[in-house]
């Protein structure tokens, strides 16, 4: 797509394609090609369109599978095997140009569905098709898809908030549906405007979405209570508010071990055997929200998890990275550690094993385990040890019963909170995490070497610690501003 209008055009609603995964995952009549007029004039023809925003998340260019790869990339977990441009070299190597093709991809994939959930949202506002609370459940829907959208586009190509409070230049905020051309050009709020509309958009759909669902792959697949909750206990450690990841947290995260959430038909817990977490389809109580996948519906061989970390080792485990812990060591009695495999003399991530095409791992977005992990680091950062040593050891003790932390890793808030930080990387290694979580503290993006050479520190101050806005959306869009 040459021109940013493309991707906020009314296409997305004028001719509608909803892949397989949205009739086998979300349970739904298959549709073809919708007209705008008809496209909301049935119960069954909206409910197309709201399972439809979640095929836009599921982009290869998104979160199926891309920008999870892109944030490991640019971390030091893993070294890089492969020079070729097509899977990410130059991101790597802290080289991404505004003319990238991922650093456009990424922006395009996220602004449609920013713009098909704007849709959504229109239409149900004057809607009488379907009545309450179904109408304002599928508005919710469209709420959450659209901040999950601007939490992963302001993490990439703007600065983090504790850099200066939000008060760095952000993103464009569309906030309107665009079904013909036009309407370009828009400046781009400010870093702390664009976190205001992704928590307001959490705290509404929280409102109004449901619960649970019938079945736990729907609950996996589809947003609830619960998953916008988990959403913004992520949104406000990036943002540095403490006391509000706390506040959410406590919303679904019980005051004592084993921290299991339970409403109506729905369970959330640590699932007893990490490893099932990885199987391939995993849609247990530990999956808040997911990316799920078919055999008719798969990520492009080269976007694929499987292929990246396992299947041709695009990306292994960096030896001076996270994998030297000595709870991933070869001979660990942590679970975790059966999840890294030798192939080639490189140690490498077996979380995502269906390396057979076509590459159909579920992703996990949001694993009950980052809520408690989200939960510890905010209760230290609050000085509240106690809370916090809890939950830090309820996800180390999944995975190692007998595992007991020293002293002086849990007896300080400076101690404790690095401690935390060490886990999350061991936890959530391979899931897209690393990167956002060096950024929101403003650490620098270490050193790191691989097959393809070596990439060097970037600094917080340097241009490249953020992606460059894309050359499509400078082209096209006259207000907007480049990153200085």
């Amino acid at each position: 797509m040459k021109r940013s209008i493309i991707y906020l055009l009314g296409w997305i609603s004028l001719i509608v394609f909803l892949p397989a995964c949205t009739k086998d995952i979300l349970e739904t009549e298959p549709q073809t090609q919708i007209s705008e007029r008809t496209a909301f004039s049935t119960p069954e023809k909206i409910l197309a369109q709201v399972n439809n925003l979640y095929s836009k998340v599921q982009a290869g260019n998104f979160y199926g599978s891309r920008y999870v790869l892109f944030n490991e990339q640019r971390g030091e977990e893993f070294s890089q095997n492969d020079g070729n441009a097509s899977v990410g070299a130059l991101i790597w190597q802290q080289n991404a140009l505004s003319s990238d093709n991922f650093v456009n991809g990424l922006w395009s994939a996220a602004y449609t569905a920013i713009n098909a959930s704007n849709i959504v949202i229109a239409q149900l506002g004057t809607s009488t098709v379907v009545a309450s609370p179904l109408r304002e459940q599928y508005a919710a829907e469209a709420k959450f898809v659209r901040a999950l959208s601007y939490f992963a586009l302001v993490q990439t190509y703007a600065k983090p908030f504790a850099t200066d409070k939000g008060a760095g230049l952000g993103l464009p905020l569309r906030l309107n549906a665009e079904t013909s051309a036009g309407n370009n050009d828009l400046a781009r709020s400010t870093v702390a405007q664009v976190y205001d509309q992704i928590i307001k958009d959490l705290n509404e759909a929280e409102k109004d979405l449901p619960d649970a669902y019938s079945t736990p792959t729907l609950n996996a697949a589809r947003a609830h209570k619960s998953t916008a909750i988990a959403l913004k206990t992520r949104v406000l450690l990036a943002k540095g508010d403490y006391a509000g990841v706390v506040t959410e947290a406590k919303k679904i995260v019980p005051a004592t071990a084993p921290f299991q959430y339970t409403v109506g038909t729905l369970t959330h817990r640590l699932d007893a055997n990490v490893a099932s977490l990885y199987g391939g389809s995993y849609v247990g109580p530990e999956a808040v929200f997911s990316i799920l996948f078919n055999n008719i519906d798969a990520p492009g061989t080269q976007n694929a998890l499987a292929y990246n970390y396992l299947g041709a080792v695009v990306l292994s485990l960096n030896p001076a990275g996270i994998v030297a812990n000595p709870a991933l060591a070869a001979t660990s009695t942590d679970a975790r550690s059966k999840l890294i495999l030798t192939k080639n003399s490189q140690r490498v991530s077996n979380k995502f094993p269906k390396i057979a095409t076509p590459y159909i791992d579920y992703i996990p977005v949001i694993r009950y385990a980052e809520v408690l992990l989200n939960y510890a680091e905010a209760a230290a950062e609050n000085n509240d040890l106690v809370t916090a040593s809890a939950l830090l050891k309820a996800v180390r003790n999944r995975s190692d019963a007998s595992f007991v932390f020293k002293p002086e890793e849990l007896d300080t808030k400076a101690a404790l909170v690095q401690t935390i930080l060490t886990e999350r990387r061991i936890e959530l290694l391979g899931e897209g995490h690393r990167t956002p979580d060096l950024q929101r503290r403003v650490q620098i993006l270490p050193a790191k070497a691989g097959a393809v050479g070596s990439a060097p520190q970037v600094l917080p101050t340097d241009r490249n610690y953020i992606w460059p806005i894309p050359s499509d959306e400078l082209s096209t869009n006259k207000l907007i501003q480049p990153n200085p």
